[in-house]
């Protein structure tokens, strides 16, 4: 899991983004997105902020990506609980 997360000041330019990383994700919370771990889509994102975004971005933007293993324990609480995308039911 990849953990993308903004702090982008101007409107037009937050909204810009925010439509370009929906294109990969679901929006977790405001400006924090959660993307699948694939190593493609991750290298375009950085590639896309790299090349088209950072010209717009000043001082006061910036960009967060935490990529998760496996490994990473994740703890949810209120309704964010109930949004696992997988649910095994047994009877």
């Amino acid at each position: 899991m990849v953990i993308i997360s903004y702090d982008i000041s101007n409107n037009k330019k937050r909204a810009k983004f925010a439509k370009y990383i929906k294109r990969f994700g679901r929006m977790m919370q405001y400006s924090v997105y959660e993307i699948d771990n694939s190593e493609r889509i991750l290298n375009n994102i950085i590639s896309d902020i790299n090349n088209k975004f950072m010209k717009l971005f000043d001082q006061n933007d910036s960009v967060y990506i935490f990529q998760l293993s496996s490994t990473c324990k994740v703890q949810k609480f209120g309704f964010a609980k109930n949004e696992d995308s997988t649910l095994l039911i047994v009877n």
